[in-house]
């Protein structure tokens, strides 16, 4: 099997988010994709199969974690995306992949960044005096609101106290105290920077301790920023230690994620 290792969200090597992606022919059992995707050890290891109408840059894909499957996954429909237009079907200048989410649409632009149409994912204040209680533990810091969503969301003051977060074993408890198994931590940019919001993600109940860049969480975070700033078009970065940048449109019941990738890897996979 070929296997490709893409750093995603990112204009240079080691930056970004990895994401392992493994074209097929068609599906192998669930059971050594999970094993795959464990010994891979990064975040996300992509898969996919051509779709069965036949029809060009039309495709399934599945994502896992070096723990689970999961049902969203930006960053390596991404660098799956860069794949097809980059090594197998340098003609197209769109993809579509049926997943768990639906249908995802990747299309490539003239600047050669990636665009990439996901579903928004809704948000609603969260009013619980355990959960503040808990994060601004775990934080050292009192948040300026919580929102609950498929992860929680953790809005804080200022882009400073994001940059001095740092990744403690006591996320994974402290998170399955309130019942999320993802948190997202996001604050404005820094004035003057160019960038509207900036973030960080931690995920360690499914095997991501801090995931360098993160598309599904920005389908969350994008229509509440648009709201709070009163614009639909916002620059983001991640503030991981890799560190990356989106440009994010949100569309109503859908988000556009603006990416680049940088390719690492290329080689076979001895199964």
């Amino acid at each position: 099997m070929k296997f490709f290792q893409i750093d995603a969200f990112a204009d240079e090597l080691f930056r970004g988010n990895p994401a392992g992606v493994v074209p097929l022919e068609k599906w192998i059992a669930d059971e050594l994709m999970l094993q795959i995707a464990a010994e891979n050890n990064i975040s996300e290891t992509a898969f996919f199969v051509p779709a069965s109408d036949g029809a060009a840059g039309h495709y399934d894909l599945r994502w896992f974690t070096p723990g689970v499957e999961v049902d969203l996954c930006g960053h390596a429909t991404l660098a799956s995306a860069f794949v097809v237009f980059n090594e197998l079907v340098p003609s197209l200048d769109q993809v579509s992949f049926e997943t768990r989410s639906g249908t995802l649409v990747v299309s490539r632009e003239e600047d050669g960044w990636l665009s990439m149409d996901l579903p928004a994912i809704p948000s609603t204040p969260l009013e619980d005096d355990k959960a503040m209680a808990v994060v601004t533990d775990l934080l050292g810091v009192a948040p300026v609101a919580l929102r609950g969503s498929a992860n929680l969301m953790v809005i804080l003051e200022n882009q400073e106290q994001i940059e001095g977060l740092t990744y403690t074993s006591a996320i994974g408890p402290a998170l399955k105290q309130i019942d999320f198994w993802g948190m997202m931590v996001t604050a404005p940019g820094r004035p003057g920077s160019g960038v509207d919001f900036v973030s960080r993600f931690f995920a360690p109940a499914k095997g991501v301790p801090e995931d360098p860049v993160t598309g599904s969480a920005h389908c969350a975070m994008t229509p509440y920023w648009a709201e709070r700033l009163g614009k639909k078009e916002l620059a983001a970065r991640q503030l991981s230690p890799r560190g990356g940048q989106l440009r994010c449109v949100h569309r109503g019941e859908r988000v556009t994620l603006y990416g680049q990738c940088t390719p690492y890897l290329e080689g076979e996979l001895k199964i």
